[in-house]
This record gives structure tokens, sequence and C-alpha cells, in this order.
């Protein structure tokens, strides 16, 4: 989904080929070893197969809301807290949500270590509206999606959590226009077939400033 978002508030016009990980096409082993998404494809070839290596290409082509630039801090700043989020707070969200997949690990602890995390981000919500300051930035965008899934897997309990900054910074972002954009159901991709153009050409041009 990050990459999407950069793509889309940056005006980046692709063919999008929305892909099942469970049926890979063929394409995407093509494409890249790894078989994971995103992959982006370049006209000369080069690949990008790192979710938020896409997120800093597409910004560094076009960055008209600043998500570089943040009022607080610096890109180097985003991008270790960025590193957590990826690191230690990814590992506690996968194993709450597939518990299946992880039977060794300790489910408590794991929530445990993500609730820390989670709370570290409402208190930094103290101050400012957004984590790096007075706008979306680069880190808000990369780390909303994990919040979101964690969010999603027990709903009530995300809900009684004393949260209320990180609850509001989560709802606002997933009120946007942003948000919808690129949340849209697409069919599953077939090899030998087209994509569909993302973001449409009126988003790309309107820019869809969260």
């Amino acid at each position: 989904m990050r990459a999407r978002l950069a793509l889309a508030v940056s005006g980046q016009v692709c063919e999008l080929r929305e892909v099942v990980l469970r049926n890979k096409p063929q394409g995407l082993l093509q494409a890249s070893p790894k078989a994971t998404v995103p992959v982006l494809v370049m006209e000369d070839g080069q690949v990008l197969d790192q979710s938020l290596a896409i997120m800093r290409w597409a910004l560094g082509q076009h960055d008209p809301a600043h998500w570089l630039v943040p009022s607080e801090g610096t890109e180097a700043d985003m991008l270790a807290l960025i590193t957590e989020c990826d690191g230690p707070f990814k590992q506690a969200l996968d194993r709450c949500k597939y518990p299946g997949r992880y039977p060794e690990a300790d489910a408590v602890l794991a929530r445990t270590q993500a609730v820390e995390w989670l709370q570290a981000l409402d208190e930094r919500l103290t101050q400012r509206p957004f984590l790096f300051g007075v706008h979306t930035a680069l880190a808000d965008m990369a780390i909303a999606p994990f919040v979101r899934q964690f969010a999603g897997i027990d709903t009530p309990w995300w809900d009684a959590q004393p949260w209320p900054r990180l609850q509001a910074w989560l709802a606002q972002w997933q009120a946007s226009r942003l948000f919808e954009s690129v949340m849209h159901k697409l069919p599953a991709w077939v090899d030998g077939t087209e994509g569909v153009l993302f973001p449409p050409l009126a988003e790309a041009a309107d820019g869809l400033q969260p």
C-alpha cells in the first residue's frame, strides 16, 4: 500500500498489475526472484522490489506534498523511525496477526512489544499532529499502513486503548482521498494481459494532496 501512496501523491503514472501471491504469475517471478510485492519495473529495466525504495524513488521524481521535507527533523530521522516500524514492530505485528504461522512465538510478548511501540507513537503525537511536524511526511505514510493492520486485528480492543492522538492520526489518514485512491479493488492480473492505469490520469494531475 505505501508504495501506491507515494506513486499516487507524486503523480507517477504506471501500469498496475494486481497479483495474488498464492498464485504468482510468471511475470512477477521474472521481474523479481524475491517474488514478493510490490515490484516496480522501470522503462529502462531497473527493478525496485522494496516498498520504501519505491516511495523514495517516486518522491525523488516529484514531491508536491513535501513528504521528504518534514517540518521537524530530517529525512534521516524519518528513516530511523521507519526502520523501527519495519523491524521490531512489523515482527510483533506478524506474530499477533498470524499466530498460526509462528507457533513457537509468544503471542502475549508480541502484543506487549507492539503496544510499547504504539504508545511511543501516541506520545510523539502529543506536541504535533503528524509524526514529524505539522504536515504529513514520509514517516506517516510509511508507518500508517502497518498501524492500520494492527488496529484491524481486534477493532474493539484498538478503540478501547488510551491512545487518542494515535487513533485520530490513523482515522484522519483512512478518511483521506489519498487513502481512498489506493484502496480500489482490482482483479488479479494474468500473464499476457494489460494492467490498469494507476493512478488514473485525473488523480495524477490533481496530485491527490492528503
